[in-house]
């Protein structure tokens, strides 16, 4: 329980990482960069992966860059349930949830797991 909560304040601190890289994505606060954690964790969980299996046909054909896309995608659909959290393009959309992925994973990479 103790990893989950210190992945999820590395996540919100690897968005708020995010913003400070690309002017084109605002985070308020570090209250909103939570909330936004948490959503983007459950649209990760419950949508992606029915997105993913809708989309297999272009990202086969892409050979996997859609996929890209996919993330992107999400990243704006967060977006666009919260209020403080903004994504001013679809470009920046894939830039920043490669760079949040990246972010994410290098912190997450530094708890150690069971």
């Amino acid at each position: 329980m103790l990893r989950l909560l210190l992945l999820w304040l590395l996540n919100a601190l690897a968005l708020l990482g995010v913003t400070y890289v690309m002017p084109s994505i605002h985070v308020t606060g570090f209250v909103t960069a939570l909330i936004a954690a948490v959503v983007l964790g459950l649209l990760n969980t419950l949508v992606k992966p029915i997105l993913a299996i809708l989309t297999l046909p272009i990202t086969i054909l892409t050979l996997g860059l859609f996929y890209l896309v996919l993330n992107g995608f999400m990243f704006w659909l967060a977006s666009a349930f919260l209020p403080g959290f903004q994504v001013d393009g679809a470009l920046a959309a894939i830039l920043g949830a490669l760079l949040y992925s990246v972010i994410a994973w290098v912190l997450s990479a530094l708890v150690p797991g069971k």
